[in-house]
C-alpha cells in the first residue's frame, strides 16, 4: 500500500500535480491543488492507495516539495 500525503497548505498553485496526474490532482478556486478522494488527517490530505501510480510524477515535480508518497 501507498500512502499519497499533501500538506495543503504549502501549496502554491502552480499546478504541475494536476498535469502529470490528473486521475488525483485537480486545481480547485482557492487557487491551490487538491488531492482527489483524500481526507484530512492531522492537518494533511491522505490518499491510501495500491500503487501509487502517477503521484510520485506529481510529487517529483512539485516545487515546493509539499507532496509525499511513501510505501
Amino acid at each position: 500500500m501507498a500512502k499519497v500525503i499533501q500538506e495543503r497548505e504549502k501549496c502554491v498553485g502552480c499546478g504541475a500535480c494536476a498535469a502529470v496526474c490528473p486521475k488525483y490532482w485537480e486545481m480547485k478556486g482557492d487557487g491551490k491543488s487538491f488531492l482527489k478522494d483524500s481526507t484530512i488527517v492531522e492537518g494533511n490530505h491522505v490518499l491510501t492507495l495500491e500503487d501509487p501510480e502517477c503521484n510520485t510524477e506529481a510529487a517529483e515535480a512539485c516545487p515546493v516539495k509539499c507532496i509525499k508518497v511513501e510505501e
